[in-house]
């Protein structure tokens, strides 16, 4: 819970991360939905067969659904009519709003109840102190609340998932710190601006616990060599980097081909630094010039932790229906990882 709550922490030594969905990761069956029924909007026709599209069927979970991965082009055509009708349609902003802080980081935490409402899928934040300051940065509330709960709605309907929600039909996405109870009802949490985080002794034990029984963390949107060399000092708390070394991930793992082919890492800038320099993508200038997605695994592969630095991922959601340019340019890539991830995450 927030700082300063009494919640007493869970007994590590008696909890798995999930809970009881744990074996198939919050009843995940993740099917690309090909009929009108598993969409908002209805996408007709079945996919291309060719040696080009027709790629690997990724198994998830024990129940033997698929994936079916797909080409840009298609993955492009649907995520865009889907934001056009669904957010564009609705949404309209000034310039100066759009490139700036109106929306992110405003909304109050939103932190779980003791017990989960469903079993099905959740965004969980991870609140966290921050130590220092970085230029663009709002520490952990960075890309708070709508980059999660955008990426919850995109996913739900590019696949069978089935996602959390409330009375009212919305999203259901939480706010957890590493001292919580509740840390364990979430089997994928996301940290933002991590280059600021100052992690206490309990709170490297409780993310270690975490991570070790079953739990995923993914890291975006930290940039430059300094940012860099704060996140692996204190990830090194909780990972010892002899035992758990840090390693690019090869473009040939399913979080770059689970859902969509995303054939590089993708450099997606905040949209503010994007609309403020022409366009730009590297916010720390050289220092920041290739983007990198780096993870932590343990000793039978499974990624433990995610990084992505020297890129925004989560701007590609939470800024989707800002700009058509900004969209075209970044969205794709940007839900195309992001989905992947969910599903490598979910069924590992």
């Amino acid at each position: 819970m927030a700082s300063g709550s009494n919640v007493a922490p869970r007994d590590p030594a008696s909890q798995r991360v999930g809970g009881p969905a744990a074996h198939c990761r919050a009843s995940v069956h993740a099917t690309i939905a090909l009929s009108e029924s598993q969409h908002r909007m209805p996408i007709r026709g079945r996919f291309a067969r060719n040696r080009q599209d027709d790629v690997a069927l990724f198994r998830v979970c024990e129940s033997g659904a698929r994936v079916m991965t797909l080409p840009r082009r298609r993955f492009t055509r649907i995520i865009t009519v889907l934001t056009v009708t669904g957010l564009l349609a609705g949404l309209a902003v000034t310039a100066s709003a759009q490139w700036g802080y109106f929306r992110e980081g405003r909304a109050p935490a939103r932190y779980p109840p003791a017990s989960m409402p469903d079993r099905d899928f959740s965004f969980c934040k991870l609140a966290y102190t921050s130590v220092r300051y970085e230029d663009l940065g709002m520490g952990w509330r960075t890309d708070y609340p709508y980059a999660g709960i955008n990426l919850m709605t995109r996913y739900s309907e590019l696949t069978t998932a089935q996602i959390s929600t409330d009375t009212r039909g919305e999203p259901n996405h939480w706010v957890v710190e590493l001292t919580d109870k509740e840390l364990f009802n979430c089997p994928f949490i996301m940290a933002a601006d991590v280059g600021t985080i100052g992690l206490s002794g309990a709170e490297a034990d409780g993310l270690r616990t975490y991570l070790l029984k079953g739990g995923f963390l993914w890291v975006d949107d930290f940039w430059g060599s300094i940012a860099w060399q704060h996140w692996s000092s204190e990830i090194a708390k909780v990972l010892p980097p002899g035992q758990y070394p840090i390693h690019d991930v090869p473009l040939d793992h399913p979080v770059f081909r689970a859902l969509m082919y995303v054939e590089e890492v993708p450099q997606i800038t905040a949209i503010q630094f994007w609309g403020w320099n022409g366009g730009n993508t590297s916010e720390r200038g050289d220092d920041s010039a290739e983007a990198h997605l780096r993870a932590i695994t343990d000793e039978s592969g499974r990624i433990l932790v995610l990084m992505s630095h020297n890129t925004d991922v989560a701007d590609a959601w939470e800024r989707e229906g800002e700009d058509p340019n900004y969209f075209k340019q970044f969205s794709p890539n940007g839900y195309g990882l992001g989905i992947n991830v969910l599903l490598y995450a979910m069924s590992h």
